[in-house]
């Protein structure tokens, strides 16, 4: 390898510390990563889309019933909790640009904001929980959801066991869902932790970008389950 090549690659490495030894510079590194991200995420629809096509099957199937079971869920908590999803991937966005620009006080302000943002959702969605848990619309022993009228259908009552495949439906896409939050919240803790220790530059901030690209992932997921979940026959 020509002497001049060498010393090109060893520049490189000074310019950018974090570059990694079998990239051969910053930016190969980064489309690397992106392309990674891009793959995960690929599969991660796979994942929640088999989830959502079961949804949608039972929901044709026992139309009715699955309107009675979601008009027993807290839409304003639901609403609530899209908003503060949609402010976090403002303050998302916020931050990518701060670790873009060299901004590092406004780049740990937003990975904490979106952080609380992530707390807040999660504080929330776990009261939801305990009012099921309180109105027995868990499935299982404890289950019960008789004599709830179904909507449009005078003189009907819900079927139980179609509304505990409801809520079964609803618990394990919304669990899961939260327990990608909860990821999420580590990995923000890291990158909050990365920049406050000034690893970030305008030349080097690919784990802020992947990071967002994760957290934007997880909110649209919301995005679909918010009107699935909580706004069947609210007309």
């Amino acid at each position: 390898m020509p002497d001049s090549t060498v010393i090109g690659l060893q520049h490189e490495e000074e310019q950018h510390p974090e570059l990694l030894h079998h990239f051969v510079d910053a930016e190969q590194q980064r489309n690397a990563a992106s392309l990674g991200m891009w793959v995960f995420l690929a599969t991660e629809i796979m994942f929640f889309g088999g989830m959502f096509c079961a949804y949608l099957v039972y929901r044709h199937w026992y139309f009715a019933d699955f309107g009675a079971a979601s008009k027993s869920i807290d839409a304003t908590l639901g609403a609530t909790n899209t908003a503060v999803l949609i402010c976090s991937s403002l303050t998302v966005v916020v931050a990518v640009w701060a670790a873009q620009t060299s901004r590092k006080t406004l780049l740990v302000v937003m990975l904490v904001l979106t952080m609380l943002f992530g707390l807040t959702f999660l504080g929330i969605k776990g009261k939801e929980y305990k009012d099921k848990f309180d109105e027995h619309h868990v499935p299982g022993a404890s289950f019960s959801f008789n004599n709830v009228p179904v909507p449009g259908h005078p003189g009907e009552f819900a079927n139980p066991r179609h509304a505990q495949i409801f809520f079964s439906l609803y618990f394990m896409m919304t669990g899961v869902h939260a327990l990608h939050m909860i990821i999420g919240l580590g990995i923000f803790a890291w990158l909050l932790h990365a920049a406050w220790k000034d690893r970030f530059t305008p030349e080097y901030h690919t784990p802020v970008e992947i990071g967002g690209l994760y957290w934007h992932f997880v909110d649209i997921i919301w995005i679909y389950l918010f009107p699935l979940l909580y706004l069947i026959d609210r007309h």
